[in-house]
């Protein structure tokens, strides 16, 4: 699993920091989300799913690894 940013969507609610601390951060300046790190076990998988099902504005993209090879090869 990847997870990708559209930062440009971020509002600053804070949802993913305070749902998955260990891998999301606000910027302090802007107050939009920064990835700290990609997930790297199942509890941090869980994690960034329910921090982007949590994102009111839709920021945090979840792709899992079958997906990216699919569109990897079309």
């Amino acid at each position: 699993m990847k997870i990708e940013l559209d930062v440009e969507r971020c509002i600053g609610a804070g949802m993913c920091a305070l749902t998955a601390s260990d891998l999301f951060d606000q910027d302090e300046d802007e107050g939009t989300v920064v990835l700290l790190a990609q997930p790297a076990t199942p509890a941090q998988e869980r994690a960034a799913r329910q921090a982007a099902d949590r994102c009111p504005s839709g920021t945090i993209r979840v792709v899992d690894d079958h997906a990216r090879q699919e569109s990897a090869a079309t």
